[in-house]
């Protein structure tokens, strides 16, 4: 419990030395979460994780504000999708910023500043979940919850390197978030790991009587891993808007997802291009201006420009339009059903392009359309989608793909990403490391000191034998080598920056050292290892798999 509390504690001294905004918009008092913490039942599946929650969603005695100061109320209970995640354990820590009222694909629309990707404060976090993203990717919290419309749980995932899982429409209860269009709403889930994104998922959805959009869980979509068919658009329906980075990293990812057993099929994009463009160019518009009708009409200046431009257009729209607008979404439902019957889901660039901050200022609309060319049509069709990152630019910007899938594959989705290699960064070396700087643990704060993200829990190869070394303060394990009679151990991957690599390394005591080892992937990377010697008078706990396991319950003693 300590060793809660005391990353509890270094995560608010984070937020206060950086300031609240542009990424946070309140935080939850620094005691009330630790009260929590002290409260908490270790046995729940998502003890101890800590969490942000985009400011559209509700948490009991936390403003919500949708970006906007003016609307701000203070809500009496929390979203149903907060109240079931703190059941199963989850600690909030506050409320993060957005494009207001979820209208936009930037973050750059809210009054309370524009967060920047983690990995180049020149360009846009994207949005509309901007700080959620954010967030995650800064190592602040476990996971985060964002909505997703028209690929606000995509988006920014992509600009930051990190998962959005857009689930299913309906399967996490949509009662206490504030609507952008009530009909598309989901709310969505950032992450840096699969397995955390499928546990947070299990806990987080389920019928809500009291939301009319909450659906019960549908027949679950699955496909094999090892063998499976993914659509591709045509060469000559992909737009990356001058990106040639991007282009080439798309290909690369189509590349691996075909060595790792998938079967490309080419597929005729046009209807998701056309569905895509009735979300703003259609009445679904109307939808936005419906949730904040009263409002905007008692406060027009309180509505970022932009966000104004987009939403009040709609009191020119005619139920007319509406209705033949449906039409025509019924009929392109049936053309892109055809495409999707061809393969088990489609993989596709998340955004064709990242964009400067300057660039959004000069062209806010139109750089938000091409955002969105390959994210708006999802909702439309009930489409399950999974931003995951698939290399690094040139400039050293994220990019990423786009799972999509038929509703109810959110898991197989998951399962699907979890088994692509993580990407790290130009500039950073990958680490693993097994025992006090795993995620939770007492010197975890020296990697994100050093600038590291984490980008993979996984296991190593069956190869190596695992310790409690005697007289370590805090207590350390010792990894070695074992051909003949070793065993998976798990362990995490940090992405540490080259240019505090070395000082790192340099505070490591003997008997450890950085060596390399094996992956359960057969990936080879830098990590934390131990003289051979040491083990001598050490406590073997290589049945264990992992030191989390071993400190659960460990002798005080050791």
């Amino acid at each position: 419990m300590e060793k809660l509390i005391a990353r509890i504690r270094d995560v608010y001294t984070k937020i206060r030395q950086h300031g609240e905004c542009p990424v946070w918009i309140s935080l939850v008092p620094e005691e009330i979460t630790i009260g929590r913490a002290e409260d908490l039942d270790l046995k729940l599946p998502l003890a101890g994780m800590l969490f942000a929650i985009k400011d559209n969603i509700d948490l009991v005695g936390i403003a919500t504000t949708a970006g906007c100061p003016a609307f701000a109320y203070v809500p009496t209970e929390s979203a149903t999708v907060v109240q079931r995640l703190m059941a199963a354990g989850a600690i909030p820590i506050g409320k993060t910023n957005l494009d207001q009222f979820a209208t936009g694909l930037v973050g750059t629309r809210s009054p309370y500043g524009s967060p920047s990707s983690v990995f180049n404060p020149d360009y846009i976090s994207g949005g509309s979940s901007s700080g959620s993203a954010v967030a995650v990717a800064s190592g602040l919290v476990d996971f985060s919850l964002g909505t997703d419309t028209a690929g606000s749980g995509r988006v920014p995932a992509s600009l930051n390197n990190i998962l959005g899982l857009k689930p299913t429409c309906g399967a996490l209860s949509t009662k206490g978030v504030v609507p952008a269009c009530r009909t598309l709403d989901c709310v969505s889930i950032f992450t840096h790991d699969a397995t955390i994104a499928a546990k947070v998922l299990e806990a987080a959805r389920g019928y809500d009587a009291t939301d009319g959009y909450s659906r019960p869980t549908g027949q679950r979509r699955a496909w094999s891993t090892k063998a499976f068919r993914f659509g591709v658009p045509s060469p000559d329906q992909l737009e990356f808007f001058g990106d040639e980075s991007a282009r080439e990293l798309y290909y690369e990812a189509v590349a691996d997802y075909e060595a790792r057993g998938g079967t490309k099929v080419e597929f005729d994009f046009t209807p998701f291009r056309d569905i895509a463009q009735l979300l703003y160019a259609g009445p679904w518009v109307a939808e936005r201006l419906a949730a904040i009708k009263d409002f905007a009409a008692a406060n027009p200046d309180a509505l970022h420009p932009v966000t104004a431009a987009i939403i009040l257009k709609a009191e020119a729209i005619s139920a007319v339009s509406a209705f033949e607008a449906e039409y025509k979404l019924a009929d392109l439902r049936r053309a892109a059903e055809r495409e999707l019957a061809t393969f088990d889901f489609m993989l596709l660039p998340t955004n064709g392009a990242a964009y400067t901050h300057a660039e959004i200022a000069a062209e806010p609309i139109a750089l938000n359309t091409n955002l969105g060319y390959y994210t708006n049509f999802v909702n439309l069709l009930d489409l399950a989608a999974l931003a995951a990152p698939a290399g690094f630019r040139a400039n050293g910007m994220p990019f990423g793909v786009t799972l999509i899938g038929p509703a109810w594959s959110d898991e197989a989705l998951l399962a699907t990403a979890a088994q692509s290699a993580p990407y790290c960064p130009p500039g950073y070396t990958p680490l693993a490391v097994c025992g006090a700087h795993l995620s939770g643990m007492p010197l975890n704060y020296q990697l994100r000191d050093a600038g590291a993200f984490l980008i993979e829990a996984c296991r190593t190869a069956p190869t190596y034998r695992f310790y409690a070394l005697k007289g370590t303060v805090p207590p350390k394990p010792g990894l070695v080598y074992s051909h003949n009679a070793g065993s998976r151990i798990d362990v995490e991957v940090w992405a540490v920056p080259e240019n505090t690599f070395g000082r790192f390394v340099a505070a490591v005591p003997a008997p450890l050292a950085i060596g390399s080892a094996t992956l359960e992937s057969g990936r080879v990377v830098k990590s934390f290892v131990c003289e051979p010697y040491a083990v001598s008078d050490a406590i073997e706990i290589t049945h264990l798999g992992g030191w989390k396991q071993f400190i659960g319950q460990r002798s005080p003693t050791v």
